[in-house]
């Protein structure tokens, strides 16, 4: 005959007192320890101990970029290369014979005028397209000739002729009387935006190089 197992078990569980009545067996006891009520207290005090321990706690250095970099100051850059510019152009020395001057040559512009246009005057860069000789001319017949050939040459379209008015050499007091007086005469003319001295190929300062307006423009938008 089978004994059902489940049965058996609980009879073993079941034990008497003195008396005689039936009890039940103590389950299987629990060894672990009770938590206590200091343990948590225990814990903070560790891990104020441990800080004291370590003491004061800093970062390492490194070598790695930071990821946010603090943008400079903003600088004027065009103000400094302007300046420095200046101070580059009153150190340097002309290069360019055009840039000399002497005291004895003629130079004369108008208001507005470009200058780059007077810059290639003063160099010669400018092809000559007609030219008046005054020389061994007296004053008066100097002043009808000039009168005559500026307009002359504006009316053909022209916008650059030369002016041989000469040094002078030849004149009393070896000065050169007709040089300012064409000085004075050109400034004096509506059809000349600019004259100055022409280069040594040319003449230097016995010569000038005149521009003369465009045919129906003004002086500002040549």
């Amino acid at each position: 005959m089978l004994t059902n197992p489940a049965h058996v078990l609980s009879r073993l569980l079941v034990t008497h007192d003195n008396d005689g009545a039936p009890r039940c067996a103590p389950g299987p006891t629990d060894t672990r320890p009770a938590m206590s009520r200091d343990d948590s207290h225990n814990d903070d005090d560790d891990s104020a101990l441990f800080r004291r321990a370590i003491g004061d706690v800093r970062p390492l250095a490194h070598d790695r970029v930071p990821p946010w970099k603090e943008k400079p100051a903003p600088r004027p850059r065009q103000r400094e290369l302007d300046e420095a510019q200046v101070v580059e152009d009153m150190l340097r020395d002309p290069t360019d014979p055009a840039e000399l001057e002497t005291g004895e040559e003629l130079f004369f512009t108008r208001t507005g005028l470009q200058g780059n246009l007077i810059r290639r005057l003063r160099r010669g860069q400018m092809p000559i397209e007609a030219e008046l000789d005054l020389h061994g001319k007296t004053s008066d017949e100097a002043r009808v000739l000039l009168a005559g050939f500026l307009p002359a040459c504006r009316k053909r379209g022209l916008r650059v002729v030369r002016v041989i008015h000469g040094k002078g050499l030849g004149s009393h007091n070896k000065l050169p009387v007709l040089k300012g007086k064409v000085n004075y005469w050109l400034q004096q003319r509506d059809e000349v935006l600019a004259f100055c001295s022409a280069r040594p190929v040319d003449g230097g300062t016995g010569a000038v190089y005149v521009l003369l307006k465009k045919q129906g423009r003004v002086a500002s938008s040549e």
